[in-house]
């Protein structure tokens, strides 16, 4: 058995999803569980190195997590070709900036999402990429999430038979800052610095309703700026310039419609902060962030309207639960893993910086959308 050393640029994870989900979660899991197995025996062993502007702050994360490489300096971490990967976890307006400068250097890539501010950009670094002949991959953490994965499940048993719609609620309550801390970066609420929850999260629901569903073939939304004032992380009053709710209507392959709201200004009354309902001729499911339910045609109860008696019905006891049947890992891990193996091994992995150019894309036609209140088509993406 041998082991496969693989230096990975990690830059940008002193955020809190850089530091939470794909450091502590996926690379420093992945190493504490004696790296990935491959089918010959061999292992691969992710060797990060941590990158970014503060030295304080680097240093204690790589001490509190037995890491010991760390710098400020990107250009010296990507002219060493001990490291294979580049990944980027920054905030959205210095993602393509990194990303290109690694393509450059000829590492291979794998990124958050979105993968630029614009199409354009987003497309720009897919074709240098593919005309460089480097690997690459986008983060699609929800597909590997256990709700997910057992909806995926019932789709490809054919449990919905034709599948008529899809309702998707996701979101909370964010707070303002004042009284009670925000729990979200002041950043997201300032378009200038590319946030809002139209650019943060379609780019999500691209790939979930791809590859669960089909094709997203049209959109229709419409964004909001709920909240108009929030404090920031200093306490300082500023004006948020960026849309925190999103209401869309998508139409997919097949005549499938889905409805997705998307709200940071919203209490919850779900089973969890995202829920994906969707029913079809033979059945419906609701998946959330962990589990799945069912009801089948056949245990489909005939409610009466009548709003002149009390009702008869417990509908949240008419589902039954879709078992787990499997131990379920870290979702982004899981990505983790697969893209290891197919730097390593050259196993497939689909989920490319194209494939992340679908998620811009999709924001920047439900902004269009927004804008000019109306319908929009949305033409295929070719390199």
């Amino acid at each position: 058995m041998a082991t496969i050393n693989v230096g990975i640029i990690m830059n940008g994870v002193t955020g809190r999803m850089g530091t939470n989900q794909h450091l502590i979660r996926s690379i420093v899991a992945i190493r504490k569980q004696g790296g990935v197995a491959l089918p010959n025996g061999d292992v691969i062993m992710p060797d990060p190195v941590l990158v970014g502007r503060q030295e304080s702050k680097l240093k204690a994360l790589a001490e509190a997590n037995g890491i010991e490489r760390w710098t400020t300096d990107l250009d010296a971490c990507l002219a060493e070709s001990y490291n294979q990967i580049y990944f980027d976890s920054q905030t959205t307006v210095l993602r393509a900036q990194g990303v290109r400068k690694a393509i450059a250097a000829g590492k291979h890539i794998y990124c958050e999402k979105p993968t630029a501010e614009s199409l354009a950009e987003s497309l720009e670094l897919a074709k240098l990429a593919r005309d460089k002949g480097i690997k690459n991959g986008v983060v699609q953490d929800k597909l590997f999430l256990p709700g997910l994965i057992k909806l995926k499940r019932l789709i490809d048993a054919g449990f919905f038979g034709r599948i008529l719609s899809v309702r998707l609620e996701f979101g909370y309550w964010v707070f303002e800052g004042d009284m009670i801390p925000c729990q979200r970066p002041s950043w997201n609420y300032r378009k200038e610095d590319g946030g809002g929850i139209i650019v943060d999260m379609f780019a999500h629901w691209r790939y979930v309703l791809d590859n669960l569903f089909g094709e997203v073939k049209s959109v229709s939304c419409l964004g909001v700026t709920h909240i108009h004032e929030r404090f920031d992380e200093k306490g300082e009053k500023y004006v948020c310039t960026a849309d925190d709710a999103a209401y869309a209507t998508f139409e997919i392959a097949g005549g499938i419609v889905a409805q997705v709201n998307s709200s940071w200004t919203t209490r919850v009354d779900r089973d969890d902060l995202v829920t994906i309902h969707v029913d079809g001729t033979d059945g419906s499911a609701v998946a959330g962030l962990r589990e799945c339910k069912t009801q089948h045609k056949v245990n489909t109860p005939k409610p009466v309207w009548n709003p002149d008696i009390p009702n008869p019905f417990n509908f949240q006891e008419q589902w039954e639960n879709v078992p787990d049947n499997q131990l379920f890992d870290n979702g982004f891990k899981i990505q983790w893993e697969l893209f290891l193996k197919h730097i390593v091994i050259d196993t497939p992995f689909p989920w490319d910086l194209l494939e992340g150019a679908k998620g811009t894309q999709l924001a920047e036609l439900g902004l269009q959308s927004w804008k000019e209140r109306r319908w929009i088509d949305i033409p295929d993406l070719n390199l």
